[in-house]
């Protein structure tokens, strides 16, 4: 936990905190500069519940004590981590509502690439860029971004295949070898169909890399390797909803340490783009 963003933390587990626990989540999310100064009775007292609550909310939050919480959260505030954003989007304001989404997704993808571990993404991209095949795998909302790495795979020469039809996916990840690498696409990462194909991918001994927003969700815990996206939106119906910028953010950082440098990829680049030239204006 030393090295990671509390508030990414909270972020991310947003969704499996109790009423009261969110209560604390909200008010540590919108006083950060505050809550380093407080005790936990002064805490539990701002967010209206128990001690008891904020014990179990700081450990949730993979810290052991309340005094580690704020040394961790200290230094968010000194690198800006915990800067607020307006969730506020109105066809009456629309200057006003870019601005605001311009700052979540800003805010967004630099929380991404502050939580890639350097070690970790250099042992992912070797083994990329060493797989026989790559599979993507994905349900509903994330299926874009696999589809969209499956084409930015192919076009750098690596082989690559991905979906829109659940069971065609399930039946290709029961062909995965230990040559191959599953790439699986969660935002909770507790989505029962990319289980079963991780599930399917370790049984042929295939190494697989998890993308979600929950480094203790079930499938960052099934996989070898686990890149954690980060979400700093909270724009519908005061709920957090799951952009594609940041998962996509992801793919975009392992396509550039796959290309470049690599003349092989450039060769297929190049290759690619006059195959294409003749379709465009």
């Amino acid at each position: 936990m030393s090295q990671s963003s509390v508030i990414s933390m909270i972020y991310s587990l947003y969704d499996d905190f109790y009423p009261q626990e969110k209560k604390v989540a909200d008010y540590v999310i919108a006083h950060a500069h505050d809550v380093v100064n407080m005790n936990n009775s002064e805490l539990a007292k701002a967010c209206e519940t128990s001690v008891a609550t904020i014990s179990r909310f700081v450990k949730k939050c993979g810290v052991e004590s309340f005094h580690q919480f704020k040394v961790v959260l200290a230094r968010d505030v000194v690198l800006g981590e915990d800067v607020q954003v307006s969730s506020t989007i109105s066809l009456e304001d629309i200057h006003t509502s870019i601005a605001n989404i311009q700052a979540n997704k800003m805010n967004e993808i630099k929380a991404t690439l502050s939580l890639l571990d350097e070690k970790q993404l250099k042992e992912v991209v070797a083994l990329l860029s060493k797989a026989a095949m790559i599979q993507i795998v994905a349900v509903g909302n994330t299926i874009p971004v696999a589809i969209n790495a499956q084409y930015m795979f192919n076009e750098i020469g690596l082989r690559a295949m991905a979906g829109t039809i659940w069971e065609t996916q399930l039946a290709f990840s029961m062909t995965l070898t230990p040559q191959d690498v599953m790439i699986a696409i969660s935002n909770t990462g507790e989505s029962k169909d990319v289980v079963k194909m991780i599930h399917n991918a370790r049984e042929g001994g295939a190494k697989v890399i998890a993308i979600t927003n929950n480094p203790q969700s079930t499938i960052a815990l099934l996989a070898d390797y686990h890149l954690q996206s980060a979400t700093r939106e909270k724009l519908f119906l005061n709920e957090f909803y799951f952009s594609r910028v940041s998962a996509m953010t992801i793919i975009e950082v392992l396509y550039l340490f796959l290309t470049v440098g690599h003349e092989k990829s450039y060769d297929y680049l190049s290759k690619c783009e006059n195959l294409m030239v003749d379709e465009k204006l």
